[in-house]
C-alpha cells in the first residue's frame, strides 16, 4: 500500500509540475562586474570581469506558489565556476541565501537544479526577486537559459527517494568487485570461442569436486550472483576442460546469443554457488566475412562529419581527409512498431523497426565516405527517454539511474529487455554497414559512446562511483566488439575521453587515467580485447587557442591534463608494456575531437586559432603512438555556448557565411609541399625559431 501511495504522490506532483511554472527573465539593466549580452531564445552569455560578479533576476509578476521551490536552468561552462549563490530580495526581507559549490565544467547543455525548499521563508510576494552571483573568478564565461522556478518532477523525486538504498547497493557492489578483481584465483577459463552454432571453452580447474561452468548475462553482476541460469558440470583429464555449448539459447521467452554472455567456473556449496574463477568474455569469433585492414593513408581526419550538414562535403577532397567520426544517435532512428514510415528487420527471430527516411539520411552519409575510401569510426550515443522521438524505445534504452542533468544516458544494460534491443539495434548498425559490397556504406570502427570521464554529461547512469560506472561501460564496449567482430574481424572499439587526465574541475567527473587503468584491470582479469583510446586534448581552457600556454600539464603520467601541449605522455602511456594488447600490439589511439576555438572573427583571434592547430600538428607529426586526428568542429556552431572552435565560419555569419577561416588552410596543408609555407608564419606567434623546440625530448615513464 506504501508503495502505491508513493507512486500516486510522484504522478501528483508531476502532474502539479506541468501547471505549475514561474519563468523568469534576467535584468539587463543591473548587474555587477559581469559583460552580459542576452542572445536568441533568451540565452544569456555572461563573462565576468571582477571578482564579485552578480545580477538580478526581474521581480515576480505575481505572488510566489511554494510549490515551485527549485530553480532550474541549462548552463554550458567549459571552465567551471568555483560556486553559485542565490539571494533573496528585497534585502528588507532577505532569507539565508543558498550555495552551490562547484559548479563543474561542461561543454554540452547541462540542467542544474537548486533546491530552495528550506530557504525561501516568506520571500515570494509579487515584486519579490533573486540575485544569482557566479563565484569568485574573473574571465570566466558561463551561458544560461531556460531559468525557471518549478516543482521537482518525478523522476527527481524518484532519484530522490531511492538514493539511500541506491548508494547501500552500490557501496557493496564496489567492494564485490574490487575483491573479484583483485583476487587470484585457482581456476581459469583460458579461452573462448564463438562459431556460426557453438561456443568452446578451455580452461584448467584445481583438484575439487561440484565444480560448474556458469553463464553470466549481461544483465548480471556476476559478483552478486549466488544462483545461476545456466550451469554445465566440469569433467576435466587432468585438471583441463573443454566445453562445447550451443550458441543460441531461449531464455525470458526469447532467443539469446551467448556471442554475448561472459563464463566463470562456479562451486557449489549446498543449494548456492560461488565464483571460484574470473569470468572469460569471448576471446574470438569466427567472423561472417574476411576483408583486409586497410591503415588510413594519413592521420588527418574529420569529427562529427555528415553529408547532410551546411559545410560542403567536398571538404573531405579539399583537406585530404582520410578518417570521420559520424554521430550515431539510436534513438533518432530506432522505432518500436510497424508504421508506414517505418522498416523492419530481424535479430535473433524477432522483428525490430528503423525509421525508412532517418536510415536514407544516414546511408547518405557512408556512401560519401565510402567511396572516398575514408575510415570511419561511429559514435554511438543514446537519447534519454524524455528526448527519444519514441518513448517506448526511450524508456527501454535509458540507464535506470540516469540523472535528468545529463544530455545522453548509459544504455539500459540491467535488463533482458534493454541488453536485447541494445544488441537488436548494434546488430542492424553492423551487419548493414560492415558488408563486404558497401551497399549502404561503411563502419569500421565504434566509438563507445562520448566523454565517459564526463559521463555525467555525456554517458548519465546517476552517481556512481568510478569503479561502478566502469563496470557498466565495459558491458556496453563488450557488447559492441562482440556484435562488430562477427562481421569485421579488424573493427575495433574505442574510449572516449576529455583532456582531463588525473584532474578534473567537476566534481561529478572521472580521472580518465583511473578509468583506462580498471580498463586494463578487467582486461587482465576476464580475457582482453583489442580496445582502442579516443582522446580529445583540448587546450586547458577550450575558449583559448594558444595552448602553448597551459599551466595544468606536465609531463609525466600524473599529469592533470593531456592537452596538445604534452601529448608526449598520451603517446608514452599507450607503448607500455602492460597497455598492449595482449602485451604485444600498441592500441590504436585516434584523437577524435578537438580543435581550437577563435574567440572572435578578428584578425589577431582567427592567426591566434590558426597557430594554436599548427602547434598542435607538429606535435602530432612526431608521434608515432598516436595514429589518427579528427578535428571538430567541422564548421562554427551556435549551440556549443559561443564557441568558434570550427574550420569554417558559422553558416548564419553576417560578413561570410560558412567562409573558411585561416585555421582551414593550416588543416589543409598538413602533411603538404605546403605545410612549412603555411606553418612557418606562425612560429613567431608561439614563440620559437624552429618547430623543434616544441618537442619534448626526454622519456616519460612511471
Amino acid at each position: 500500500m506504501i508503495k502505491y501511495f508513493f507512486f500516486f504522490l510522484i504522478w501528483t506532483v508531476g502532474l502539479m509540475a506541468q501547471n505549475s511554472v514561474t519563468s523568469l527573465d534576467v535584468n539587463t539593466k543591473k548587474y555587477n562586474q559581469i559583460e552580459l549580452r542576452v542572445l536568441e531564445n533568451k540565452t544569456y552569455d555572461i563573462k565576468t570581469i571582477g571578482s564579485d560578479p552578480y545580477l538580478f533576476l526581474n521581480p515576480l509578476s505575481a505572488n510566489f506558489k511554494k510549490e515551485n521551490n527549485q530553480l532550474s536552468f541549462e548552463y554550458f561552462c567549459p571552465t567551471g565556476l568555483d560556486h553559485i549563490e542565490i539571494y533573496f530580495y528585497p534585502l528588507g526581507e532577505q532569507v539565508r541565501s543558498v550555495m552551490v559549490g562547484d559548479i563543474g565544467s561542461t561543454e554540452g547543455w547541462v540542467q542544474m537544479r537548486i533546491d530552495l525548499s528550506e530557504y525561501v521563508g516568506k520571500w515570494g510576494k509579487a515584486g519579490d526577486y533573486l540575485r544569482m552571483d557566479f563565484g569568485t573568478a574573473p574571465a570566466l564565461n558561463i551561458q544560461f537559459r531556460n531559468l525557471e522556478l518549478r516543482t521537482m518532477t518525478p523522476r527527481e523525486l524518484e532519484i530522490l527517494a531511492n538514493k539511500k538504498a541506491k548508494k547501500q547497493q552500490e557501496l557493496l557492489l564496489e567492494n564485490n568487485i574490487k575483491a573479484y578483481l583483485n583476487k587470484d584465483f585457482p581456476n581459469q577459463i583460458s579461452n573462448v570461442l564463438v562459431k556460426d552454432d557453438k561456443v568452446s571453452l578451455e580452461g584448467k580447474v584445481s583438484k575439487g569436486k561440484n565444480l560448474y561452468i556458469a553463464e553470466v548475462g549481461v544483465y548480471e553482476n556476476g559478483t552478486e550472483l549466488k544462483n545461476f541460469e545456466f550451469l554445465e558440470p566440469i569433467k576435466s583429464k587432468k585438471n583441463v576442460f573443454n566445453i562445447e555449448l550451443n550458441r543460441y539459447i531461449k531464455r525470458h521467452g526469447y532467443n539469446q546469443d551467448r556471442l554475448l554472455s561472459k563464463w566463470m567456473i562456479v562451486e557449489k556449496e549446498g543449494l548456492q554457488y560461488k565464483g571460484v574463477s574470473h569470468a572469460r568474455y569471448t576471446d574470438s569469433i569466427v567472423p561472417k566475412y574476411n576483408y583486409p585492414y586497410e591503415k588510413p593513408a594519413t592521420k588527418k581526419g574529420l569529427g562529427g562529419y555528415s553529408v547532410n550538414g551546411k559545410a560542403p562535403y567536398t571538404d573531405l577532397d579539399s583537406l585530404g581527409i582520410t578518417s570521420v567520426t559520424v554521430n550515431i544517435m539510436i534513438n533518432r532512428f530506432f522505432r518500436s512498431g510497424p508504421s508506414p514510415k517505418n522498416m523492419p528487420f530481424e535479430y535473433m527471430g524477432e522483428t525490430y523497426y528503423v525509421d525508412k527516411n532517418e536510415i536514407d539520411r544516414q546511408d547518405k552519409t557512408f556512401l560519401s565516405t565510402s567511396e572516398r575510401n575514408i575510415e570511419v569510426s561511429a559514435i554511438l550515443l543514446v537519447d534519454k527517454a524524455s528526448k527519444s522521438l519514441d518513448k517506448n524505445i526511450g524508456k527501454i534504452l535509458e540507464h535506470p539511474d540516469c540523472d535528468p542533468s545529463g544530455i545522453y544516458t548509459m544504455p539500459n544494460l540491467t535488463t533482458p529487455e534493454g541488453v536485447r534491443y541494445y544488441a537488436a539495434v548494434l546488430d542492424f548498425l553492423a551487419n548493414r554497414y560492415m558488408r563486404p559490397d558497401k551497399k549502404y556504406g561503411r563502419i569500421h570502427h565504434w566509438i563507445i559512446h562520448n566523454e565517459v570521464d564526463a559521463g555525467w554529461v555525456w554517458t548519465n547512469a546517476g552517481k556512481k562511483t568510478a569503479l561502478v560506472f566502469m563496470d557498466i561501460y565495459h558491458k556496453s564496449m563488450r557488447m559492441s566488439h562482440n556484435i562488430a567482430r562477427q562481421y569485421n574481424s579488424n573493427s575495433k572499439v574505442f574510449i572516449t575521453l576529455t583532456h582531463y587526465w588525473n584532474w578534473t574541475s567537476n566534481p561529478h567527473f572521472y580521472h580518465s587515467k583511473e578509468l583506462l587503468e580498471q580498463l586494463l584491470q578487467y582486461s587482465r582479469a576476464e580475457g582482453d580485447f583489442e580496445w582502442a583510446i579516443a582522446q580529445h586534448p583540448y587546450p586547458e581552457s577550450l575558449r583559448e587557442p594558444k595552448t602553448w600556454l597551459d599551466k595544468k600539464v606536465s609531463f609525466d603520467f600524473d599529469t592533470q591534463l593531456i592537452t596538445f601541449k604534452n601529448l608526449e605522455v598520451l603517446d608514452a602511456w599507450v607503448k607500455q608494456p602492460e597497455v598492449l594488447f595482449k602485451g604485444k600490439t600498441k592500441r590504436l589511439v585516434y584523437l577524435s575531437e578537438n580543435g581550437t576555438n577563435s574567440p572572435t572573427y578578428s584578425e589577431k583571434d582567427l592567426n591566434e586559432q590558426a597557430a594554436g592547430m599548427a602547434y598542435a600538428m607538429k606535435k602530432l607529426k612526431f608521434l608515432d603512438g598516436i595514429d589518427g586526428f579528427q578535428y571538430h568542429n567541422w564548421q562554427d556552431n551556435r549551440k556549443e555556448g559561443g564557441l568558434r572552435i570550427g574550420l569554417r565560419r558559422f553558416p548564419d555569419d553576417k560578413e561570410n557565411p560558412g567562409g573558411i577561416k585561416p585555421v582551414w588552410k593550416v588543416y589543409q596543408a598538413f602533411g603538404t609541399e605546403k605545410e612549412d609555407e603555411v606553418y612557418d608564419q606562425y612560429k613567431e606567434m608561439i614563440g620559437i625559431d624552429s618547430w623543434d623546440e616544441i618537442k619534448h625530448k626526454v622519456n616519460i615513464s612511471k
